[in-house]
């Protein structure tokens, strides 16, 4: 009888362990309050992180190798989310409290190694690459959820890790024991989890593959993990002390806002050359509104602070309301104490601002006008008529109204509204904008340089 082989398995360049030690049955149910120092820790790492893979994608499509600095924080960012999620509710498999380090433990029963990815991927190939990912991602996502405290955060379900962490915990309650079957699984799924994060990250550059290597050792994983002596060593020469950290995530927050700046710049600088009309007014798409009452009124348009009025008249500059009626049609701008006077007692609707839908109108109970709108005097600005009207009117200090009616004070007013401002001073802005973000991403990138590399040791 010819005997069968099964296909050895791929190593693959991460090690991801972790050694079940028997949780008490009662710990799980106040392990998230113990967790969050290391939640808000890790809640502005993982922002750092974010951006140090960005540089490293970028120096490594360039044709450069991963930065070593950038290598070492990322795989700790990693290490250390590993471990609180292994004490937490990513695993519950320890009632040892995580210490606050990025670097490898040798002591503690989670502990993380990514060998450094020495193969290079030039160019637009790596993006593609990247893009093949996806599939792993989806399927990440789905282990993961939004349950698990730790850095898995940021959705509202709980994923199959976190169901089956559950099940484990209530099992554990009851029998005082972790079923050590589920306690594998779930190894398997955070091992699988944590290989798509350093796929994403650049750290691997080898596809992640699709199976579920269970149990406590990673006997798949082509790396070992350091000894303790080793494990020290390293620790010392790549040492994270508090104030490493926090100038790390201020700068990594910087650079945010930087990128921020600089997409806000690039926004405005389209907008100011494409969306401008004839008369130079960028204006919103016309939208149809309607109200069974007898008016239909904006909120506040507040401009009353010496700051709101100089952002008010200095950034919309004039703005221009356009309506469109098949009935005589009065769009109005009034103080607003003069537009609560006049409608007082008068059924009307309020909307937020020009994006409102009817449905989330504000309604007012009263009754008809006692007079016409176009009797009144206290406008700053009016159109009256049928079919198209447009108004005009360069931006004050106060607060304002906006009134749409039917001419005749009838019942039910419906029109075609778009409303547009001049922006004076947007291209000025826009260009401000993007060169600041520029200046910002340079210094802080810098700043993030040498807050990251590598010291040498004492």
């Amino acid at each position: 009888m010819q005997a069968t082989h099964s296909p050895a398995i791929a190593p693959y360049p991460i090690r991801v362990e972790g050694h079940l030690e028997q949780p008490s049955r009662w710990s799980w149910l106040i392990k998230w309050l113990l967790a969050i120092p290391h939640v808000l820790v890790l809640a502005v790492l993982w922002p750092a992180f974010a951006v140090s893979s960005v540089a490293a994608f970028v120096v490594v499509a360039a044709g450069g190798a991963y930065p070593r600095s950038l290598y070492e924080f990322n795989v700790g960012v990693m290490r250390w989310s590993w471990r609180v999620v292994f004490y937490a509710y990513g695993a519950n498999g320890t009632d040892r409290y995580p210490p606050f380090t990025l670097a490898d433990v040798a002591d503690y029963p989670a502990r993380l190694q990514v060998a450094y990815p020495e193969h290079r991927i030039r160019g637009a190939a790596l993006v593609g690459w990247w893009l093949a990912g996806i599939p792993q991602y989806l399927i990440a996502g789905m282990f993961v959820g939004g349950g698990l405290l730790g850095f898995w955060g940021g959705a509202s379900w709980m994923g199959l890790i976190g169901l089956l962490v559950l099940v484990a915990a209530v099992a554990l309650l009851v029998r005082g024991t972790y079923p050590r079957s589920i306690f594998d699984l779930v190894l398997g799924l955070n091992r699988w989890v944590l290989r798509v994060v350093a796929y994403a990250a650049l750290l691997s550059t080898e596809y992640p593959p699709f199976r579920i290597d269970l149990g406590e050792a990673d006997l798949s994983a082509a790396i070992a993990l350091p000894s303790a002596g080793a494990s020290e060593q390293h620790r010392r020469t790549t040492s994270w002390g508090p104030r490493r950290i926090l100038a790390a995530v201020l700068a990594a927050v910087a650079t945010l806002a930087g990128m921020a700046a600089i997409a806000a710049g690039v926004t405005a600088i389209v907008f100011d050359q494409t969306q401008r009309g004839a008369a130079g007014f960028i204006t919103s798409s016309a939208a149809p509104y309607s109200t069974a009452t007898y008016a239909l009124e904006s909120d506040s348009y507040g401009a009353g602070a010496a700051a709101e009025w100089f952002v008010a008249r200095e950034l919309l500059g004039t703005i221009r309301i356009h309506a469109s009626s098949s009935r005589p049609v009065f769009i109005g701008i009034a103080p607003a104490s003069a537009a609560e006077r006049y409608l007082a007692g008068v059924a009307h609707a309020q909307a937020a601002d020009l994006g409102a839908r009817s449905s989330s109108f504000r309604g007012y109970p009263g009754g008809a006008p006692s007079s016409l709108p176009g009797e009144q005097r206290f406008w700053a600005a009016r159109a009256a008529g049928t079919g198209e009207q447009t108004l005009t009117w360069k931006v004050r200090s106060g607060d304002w109204r906006v009134i749409v009616m039917n001419a005749n004070g009838a019942r039910g007013v419906a029109s075609d509204l778009s409303i547009g401002a001049s922006f004076p001073h947007l291209q000025t802005i826009a260009i401000a904008s993007l060169g600041g973000g520029l200046l910002l991403l340079l210094l802080t990138g810098a700043g993030l340089y040498i807050v990251v590399r590598r010291r040498p040791s004492l």
